[in-house]
């Protein structure tokens, strides 16, 4: 190697290693740019999931609000209001619902027959997404799940529940709406063949990030994919990305760029090695130099197209002087003159725009700190345009000179792209708003009869609570007119729907004409309408009115070629001189109007002092409840409950008895619901507890082996205030007395009194026993809060066991489970010694019932306890 071609060999090392820096950052600048170019197109798919999903479930809302007015919906009035909601364009391939979590009610029908009897408390896989839309009151997105009639879908599971303005909401059931996958793919854009990227969705059942992947590859996930997430009405998925191409692609510039630097090496090693050789050989080869700078000029010429056509701007600046050299992209990018004249930081910083300034100079003070520099900013160009820039550059030492070199690209459009995105997202945000008024509008809906846009039934209640709080003074009352037609199934029937759904707009248009204008017109059911006059209103203007409608109802309704002729059935209440009380209005009309049926229908009746009748008996038996009360009438009988296994006497159970002057011995079945009527079950309660523990120590006095007395206790008995101080007052041995609670009980959470006065009872030593479990709606998270004592299977459950395999699995079932929660089993109502050899069979702890014991007095119980006693010692 001669002295001439050193410089040559340093200069060309230090170009390839600048060649090779350069092309690693140009492939940093490359792949940013294309991670912003994936998120916008991942952006439009997750937008389109979003509205259509939102959209989708928003859609089924309207039905059930429907659904609250109308809970014993027939399959035809659900197809009917369900076909309404497929005229959108949704991807919703079938709406089912379940009342009792059991699938009753499908539209369309066809091609999902399968999925109709569906018990979701049955189904592994669906109980579970069931119960949570149940126990959370809303609405559960699960999926993708495989249908039963096959094929994969979304569900999404709405609770419904009726009564939501009274204290105790009714669960009613599910509404499911079933997004179809396929459908919801293709209109989202997910399939489409010319997205150039490759998307994956995770967070099955709307679990977001941590749920399961359900769409695309797992590759995706692994390769560093740009993320966001699509937002569900509960819950959400992640939905990830990445160029089909990998990161890896070569940036579109990159072999300018290597050209360029390729080129920029070459303008420098080359004049390096001509210039030594020139040195060496300037006489004979000048004529080649000349040659050699003509193809100089050329070389630089192209390389300032290679840079031109990259639309990149470079600059260098000199830290420690603050002189910058821009080149003349960047002089264009900024609106300066290409003069090649040397820019100031201060210059810079004028340009940028004010809004961006603090910010830009911040990043450019970090890249300095850290050496390499990157920021986005505006620049208001000298004309008054804005442009969007994109900076990086890195810090470098030149010998003693501090200096940083960078690039600047315009990347207006692509921002311009991010708003249009944006101002996408808010449109779909407002499709949302006006999806939200709908719902408000349908709420509206729901008071209103749709067919004859009456008010509904709903509507009715709410006028009578309004007026029952308004209408008050004496003098003043109202009346109500309970209409029902005549003959309309058989027209329904013969005729068709359609038929009877004109007959019944022909009605309300009748009616509408008819009662006054300050009265109040509803439809309360198929063919049921009432009027309620509020205004005061003598008897004989409600018979006038009342055959003005019976005489204009009778009228022919004519129906293409039919004359169709009904009748109509009015029961009338008044309400006069008192509060008005709308329900018993409605009883009392219901009765006037069952007895105008009875009586050859198309006429009015009265509510009367003949009706009345029956109230006054039930006054009369009220009246004697009460004086039994005061003369201590209402007594305990006993039956004794035996150990399963041995027979022996385990308890027994405290049974109230009316023992009536006149009728003799009365069972509950004859008292016990006008008693609840008067509120007194809590008064008889606490005669049964305290006369039961005076028998009880009576017992123990004789010696006689009692381990401890059943006593039930009503609903009303636990809401009572003062029941913790009079038990506490009773000095009640811990262990003897259990009370006796029926099994829906426990149920309400929501009376907190009852359940704090349970917990006290418990804590003074009284044993809790669920009484009839098995008819109610008790669940296993129920039983484990209460935590019981014993459970008494109800006597219905017990009867068919000898002939039922099914029944003795069922009972078999509840053994187990009070088993395992640790909870004694008592079976009432064991009838034969067979039933009690299979319950004890079953594990049952302890028997109740005729067959082994009737309900006695306390005398009888120790005459039978003292002869079994003897019997035993002999």
């Amino acid at each position: 190697m001669t002295w001439t071609s050193l410089p040559a060999v340093v200069a060309l090392v230090v170009l390839l290693s600048a060649g090779i820096y350069a092309d690693h950052q140009n492939s940093i600048v490359a792949e940013q740019a294309l991670r912003v170019d994936v998120a916008k197109e991942m952006n439009l798919v997750r937008a389109n999931l979003e509205g259509n999903v939102n959209g989708d479930l928003q859609l089924t809302r309207g039905l059930i609000a429907t659904i609250v007015t109308e809970p014993n919906m027939s399959q035809t009035r659900f197809a009917k209001l369900a076909k309404s909601l497929f005229r959108e364009k949704t991807q919703v391939r079938n709406i089912a619902a379940a009342p009792g979590l059991v699938i009753s009610l499908m539209y369309p029908m066809e091609g999902n027959e399968k999925a109709v009897g569906l018990d979701f408390r049955k189904d592994e896989e669906l109980r579970e997404a069931a119960l949570r839309a149940r126990d959370t009151k809303q609405l559960v997105l699960a999926g993708p799940v495989e249908l039963k009639q096959g094929g994969q879908a979304f569900i999404g599971r709405f609770p419904v529940f009726l009564d939501p303005d009274r204290p105790t909401e009714t669960f009613w059931g599910i509404v499911a709406a079933v997004i179809d996958i396929q459908k919801l793919y293709e209109d989202s854009g997910l399939l489409d063949k010319r997205l150039s990227i490759e998307i994956a969705l995770t967070g099955k059942d709307a679990l977001g990030r941590s749920g399961a992947r359900f769409f695309g590859p797992a590759r995706v996930a692994e390769d560093n994919p740009v993320t966001a997430e699509v937002r569900l009405p509960t819950g959400s998925w992640q939905i990830s990305a990445v160029p089909k191409g990998g990161w890896n692609a070569t940036p579109r510039n990159a072999w300018i760029l290597r050209l360029a630097m390729l080129i920029g090496g070459a303008l420098v090693v080359v004049p390096i090695v001509i210039a030594g050789r020139l040195f060496e050989q300037r006489h004979k080869h000048y004529a080649d130099l000349r040659r050699s700078e003509r193809r100089l000029a050329q070389l630089s010429e192209r390389l300032e197209l290679a840079l031109d056509a990259s639309q990149i701007g470079v600059w260098e600046q000199d830290l420690d002087a603050d002189i910058i050299y821009w080149d003349d992209r960047l002089n264009e990018i900024y609106g300066k003159p290409a003069d090649g004249k040397l820019r100031t930081f201060e210059e810079w910083s004028r340009s940028i725009h004010p809004d961006d300034c603090e910010q830009a100079k911040r990043d450019f003070a970090q890249g300095i700190a850290t050496g390499i520099y990157s920021s986005e900013y505006r620049v208001m160009l000298p004309n008054g345009a804005i442009r969007h820039l994109r900076a990086r550059a890195k810090s470098y030492k030149d010998g003693t000179d501090h200096k940083m070199v960078g690039a600047e690209w315009d990347v207006t459009a692509d921002v311009a792209l991010t708003l249009e995105l944006e101002r996408a997202k808010n449109l779909a945000e407002t499709k949302n708003a006006e999806l939200e008024a709908a719902t408000a509008r349908n709420e509206h809906t729901a008071l209103h009869d749709s067919l004859t846009g009456l008010p509904n039934r709903r509507h009715l209640d709410t006028v009578l609570d309004r007026q029952a709080a308004t209408v008050s003074t004496a003098g003043s009352g109202a009346a109500l007119l309970h209409l029902d037609l005549d003959r309309f199934k058989q027209i329904n029937d013969t005729l068709g729907h359609a038929v009877g759904d004109a007959v019944l707009i022909h009605t309300a248009k009748v009616l509408t004409s008819t009662v006054g204008s300050a009265d109040f017109l509803a439809r309360v059911g198929g063919d049921e309408f009432v009027v309620v006059c509020s205004r005061d209103i003598s008897m004989e203007q409600l018979k006038q009115l009342a055959d003005r409608i019976i005489q204009r109802l009778r009228q022919p309704v004519p129906y293409n070629d039919h004359q169709c002729r009904i009748g109509v059935s009015i029961g009338i209440a008044v309400d006069g001189g008192r509060p008005i009380d709308g329900p018993r209005l409605m009883v009392n009309a219901d009765i006037a109007l069952y007895r105008a049926k009875g009586r050859g229908r198309n006429r009015y009746e009265f509510f009367t002092e003949d009706l009345q009748s029956e109230i006054v008996r039930t006054k009369r038996v009220a009246d004697e409840i009460l004086g039994g009360l005061e003369r201590n009438e209402f007594v305990p009988h006993y039956q004794l409950q035996f150990d399963a296994k041995t027979l022996e006497v385990a308890g027994v159970e405290a049974l109230a008895r009316w023992n009536h002057p006149i009728d003799g011995l009365q069972l509950p079945g004859k008292f016990l619901k006008i008693a609840e009527e008067l509120n007194v079950v809590s008064v008889i309660d606490r005669l049964m507890l305290k006369q039961t523990l005076h028998d009880f120590d009576q017992w123990q006095k004789a010696r006689l082996l009692v381990p401890h007395v059943s006593v039930n206790v009503s609903a009303r008995r636990l809401q009572d205030e003062e029941l913790i101080n009079s038990l506490t007052s009773l000095s009640i041995k811990p262990g003897t007395v259990s009370f006796e609670l029926l099994e829906s009980i426990f149920l309400d959470d929501n009376d907190e009194l009852m359940v704090w006065n349970v917990n006290q009872i418990k804590e003074l030593g009284i044993d809790i026993e669920i009484d009839d479990f098995g008819t109610g709606h008790a669940s296993i998270v129920s039983l484990l809060k209460l935590q019981p004592r014993r459970l008494k299977i109800a006597r219905q459950l017990i009867s068919p066991i000898a002939e039922s395999v099914q029944q003795r699995e069922v009972v078999e079932s509840i053994v187990q489970i009070g088993r395992s929660l640790g909870v004694e089993v008592i079976a009432e109502g064991v009838e034969t010694m067979l039933q009690a050899k299979i319950l004890k069979d079953l594990g049952c702890d302890i028997l109740q019932g005729y067959a082994l014991s009737r309900p006695m007095s306390a005398y009888k119980i120790m005459e039978f306890l003292g002869s079994r006693r003897m019997r035993s010692a002999s």
